[in-house]
């Protein structure tokens, strides 16, 4: 076991939602539910309202050795999140135990870690002294860390006055230099600009090269497959597949297209943070000359389909079309809007794009869509959908056989020597 970095044993978190359920302590209520005590032991039927809890991780047991470098991947809600946070002492499991041999550096949230009122300056010593290191090696490492996080104009400002993506920037510097034996970094990386992903997806793999231990979670299935060698999945809070990367993602597309094929309504794996969390009933993909659903000839004009509950104000809706290895080929955004578009009442509770052009190469694609309602999101779905390309046509130019490179056809004309 000493070349043992994490060994965690029939972990288990659960939480009681409904933490509100007893209301804010006014008086009406007060009066309501004194009312109703008085009344149930009269009439003998006081009930005793059991909790509603929720598992975010249940019997999960996973031993990681020094120096992998794990991608931890999974459904929205199957505990990827709950798992790091109990890695980095954040929260206590509610069962099961976990051991951790080393100083383990996490970024699960924005700014994770960081007392708001100090300065980034106080911060980072701050954080070097929780893992442990001594006041000599942070100075050390201070400039690399200032220079990497590009805050150095706001390093003696309070942290609670840095926007998210410099919170960001900071928190992934300083984890990341201050030489942690485990290295935990969720999907905050989103939140930074591209160029700073890149660097920081470079420092991350520079990381792993030197030995240390990485658990990345990450949507992006091309960052997890470049980064990582070994991929765990978890589902409802457990392990259901723990093997090389490439099977492990295999195993999760699988899982999305089983997801895809049940009623979207009773998926629970949605991203919804607004007041209405079911939207999205039905997605489809229409190739509009043939007629034919969800099977679409490459270069004709198409129109997805997205039915909804019911029409919230200010409804947005975007939709992301990834290929087959689960990467992003382009994204269509309904708040990103143009003449053209238009607000018809009688398509009901349906939200169309129309799409003059598909210039997919053949292969299957799959859809996630994101719902806006009074600008927050209500509802969001990975793999609410799926579609297959048939060779086709662009601009009178056959379109290259199944397996050709790359996923987009561009519309092009060849100017050749004789």
């Amino acid at each position: 076991m000493a070349n043992v970095a994490i060994s965690a044993k029939g972990l288990g978190k659960s939480y009681t939602l409904g933490l509100n359920s007893r209301g804010y302590g006014t008086l009406r209520e007060s009066i309501v539910s004194g009312t109703k005590r008085v009344t149930g032991r009269l009439t003998g039927r006081s009930q005793r309202v059991e909790p509603d809890v929720l598992w975010a991780l249940r019997d999960l047991s996973v031993t990681i050795r020094n120096g992998d470098v794990v991608g931890l991947i999974g459904h929205n809600g199957a505990g990827k999140s709950t798992l790091l946070k109990i890695i980095s002492r954040i929260t206590e499991p509610t069962e099961g135990w976990v051991d951790v041999t080393g100083r383990a550096g996490s970024l699960l949230e924005a700014g994770t870690g960081f007392h708001p009122e100090l300065t980034g300056r106080e911060n980072i010593f701050l954080n070097g002294a929780i893992l442990g290191m001594r006041r000599s090696d942070i100075r050390a490492r201070f400039d690399e860390i200032v220079e990497f996080a590009e805050v150095e104009r706001f390093l003696d400002t309070p942290v609670k006055r840095y926007s998210s993506g410099m919170s960001v920037r900071l928190a992934f510097a300083v984890a990341a230099h201050l030489e942690p034996e485990i290295l935990l970094v969720d999907e905050v990386l989103a939140v930074g600009d591209a160029a700073f992903q890149r660097k920081s997806l470079t420092k991350m793999s520079d990381v792993a090269a030197e030995g240390r231990t990485v658990i990345f979670v990450s949507h992006n299935l091309s960052i997890i497959q470049a980064l990582c060698k070994r991929g765990i999945l978890l589902e409802a809070g457990g392990v259901v597949a723990d093997a090389s990367v490439s099977e492990t993602v295999d195993e999760y597309l699988r899982s999305l297209e089983r997801a895809a094929s049940t009623d979207l309504l009773e998926r629970t794996d949605r991203d919804g943070r607004g007041w209405k969390e079911t939207l999205i009933k039905r997605v489809s993909v229409r190739d509009v000359a043939g007629g034919h659903e969800d099977v679409i000839v490459g270069g004709r004009p198409a129109t997805i389909s997205v039915e909804v509950t019911e029409v919230l104000p200010r409804l947005e809706c975007q939709i992301t079309i990834l290929n087959s290895f689960g990467v992003a080929v382009t994204s269509v955004n309904s708040e990103l809007s143009a003449p053209a578009d238009a607000r018809d009442p009688e398509l009901g509770t349906m939200i169309e794009c129309e799409l003059s052009s598909l210039p997919l190469t053949p292969g299957r694609y799959r859809l996630d869509v994101l719902i806006k309602g009074r600008r927050m999101i209500q509802d969001a779905l990975h793999a609410a959908g799926f579609f297959d390309v048939e060779p086709g046509v662009i601009d009178e130019r056959p379109m290259p056989a199944a397996g050709a490179d790359g996923d987009i056809v561009l519309p092009h004309i060849w100017r050749l020597p004789r």
